[in-house]
């Protein structure tokens, strides 16, 4: 069982829910000491003061503001714990929005909300319905970590999902990196089109959506520990640098594309252009992923 992170409540108009904080998610990365090459001695990081020139213990540390150069003003964990703002402590609901209008670059991290008693099981079910019925996400503002921040409450399954969210201030504007126009024919959008379709899938299950390097990884090491060379990488077509036929490497993409799902080659040159498409759902548009009641 997960230990949680952060405790509090969740304050819905004058509803309050007490609540614990859990990771949503876990990292099965694999994890790297730094060595000194000459003797694989141990690298490690040592906290020293400047003053003293020594090193120091974890509880001789603590957080400071540098107002200038030579004025520090000390912070500690317990003036932090108390500050004076409301979301210091609730995680409190200010807006309901259609989850399709957040754009997912503002959508951060995850933290599954729990019950923090027997008590809070009713406001807690009550507010995971009425998410679960009006399709709506609730947003809420929360202080973690020295910092007020935006968040996202949303249903995954029974639980109720935190997910940190960035201001608009933290959002780059991409329109320096956007392209300059471009004339693309129907033909070619027909065809990007045609390979969607042909790589749509239900769900993200199968080999395709398997973490490959850590399984890689974990060959080289193994290799290694036995004294052999380590797995070769498969060899992948270099690409030509030329310019680029669209048409033709879509056309191509979509045969690939049939032959991986083990389709037959009765159509396997039928061009993108000869097919009849139908008019896009747009209510599927953005749609959010099934939730049980």
């Amino acid at each position: 069982m997960p230990r949680p992170i952060w405790t509090g409540a969740i304050s819905f108009g004058l509803v309050t829910i007490p609540i614990r904080v859990t990771a949503a998610t876990e990292d099965h990365s694999i994890r790297f000491h730094q060595y000194h090459l000459a003797d694989m001695a141990r690298i490690r990081t040592r906290k020293v003061c400047e003053i003293e020139d020594r090193e120091v213990d974890p509880e001789e540390i603590g957080k400071g503001y540098e107002l200038s150069r030579d004025t520090i003003i000390p912070v500690s964990d317990d003036e932090l714990a108390d500050i004076p703002l409301p979301t210091a402590r609730a995680i409190e609901i200010v807006a309901f929005v259609p989850y399709e209008s957040i754009d997912p670059i503002r959508i951060g991290e995850g933290y599954y909300l729990e019950a923090a008693s027997p008590v809070a099981s009713k406001p807690y079910v009550l507010i995971r319905k009425a998410l679960e019925r009006s399709s709506k996400a609730a947003v809420a503002k929360f202080a973690w970590h020295g910092r007020e921040r935006l968040g996202l409450l949303r249903v995954r399954e029974d639980a109720i999902v935190l997910h940190a969210m960035r201001w608009d201030d933290e959002i780059r504007n991409p329109a320096e990196l956007v392209p300059d126009p471009v004339e693309l024919s129907e033909e070619e959008i027909a065809g990007a089109l045609e390979l969607m379709d042909r790589m749509a899938v239900d769900d993200l299950e199968g080999p395709e959506f398997v973490d490959h390097y850590t399984e890689a990884l974990e060959k080289v090491i193994e290799a290694k520990r036995e004294g052999h060379a380590p797995p070769e990488i498969p060899e992948r077509e270099a690409p030509t640098g030329g310019v680029v036929d669209l048409m033709a490497a879509l056309e191509e993409s979509v045969q690939k594309a049939r032959a991986t799902r083990g389709e037959g080659e009765a159509d396997a040159r039928e061009t993108p252009k000869k097919r009849t498409r139908k008019a896009p759902n747009k209510k599927a548009v953005g749609r959010r992923p099934k939730r049980s009641a």
